[in-house]
């Protein structure tokens, strides 16, 4: 049992804000590339897919902007309890 405790401080842990910074990372790489598979396709076809163009940077952007809603919810309520002292926080 003492082995197995020991075993588990070694574990590495994952550090905090490390799930928003790979989304972010893997979405700007997605826009990079999705923009050169497109330039491609205007240079081969000579036709412009302005609506496929449209809806993709609209989703992404949608998701970018979630991502730092949920990091503003995050530092407002951390400052709340700091400043408070209570875990009783509504968002307002």
């Amino acid at each position: 049992m003492a082995r197995q405790q020991g075993k588990n401080k070694h574990v590495k842990k994952k550090s905090k804000g490390q799930y928003s910074k790979f989304w972010v990372s893997f979405i700007i790489t997605c826009n990079v590339i999705f923009t050169v598979a497109i330039l491609i396709s205007f240079w081969k076809t000579g036709m412009e897919p302005s609506t496929l163009i449209g809806a993709w940077f609209s989703f992404t952007t949608v998701e970018l902007w979630q991502l730092a809603r949920i990091k503003k919810e995050k530092i407002a309520r951390e400052k709340h309890e700091i400043k408070y002292g209570d875990n009783n926080y509504d968002g307002g």
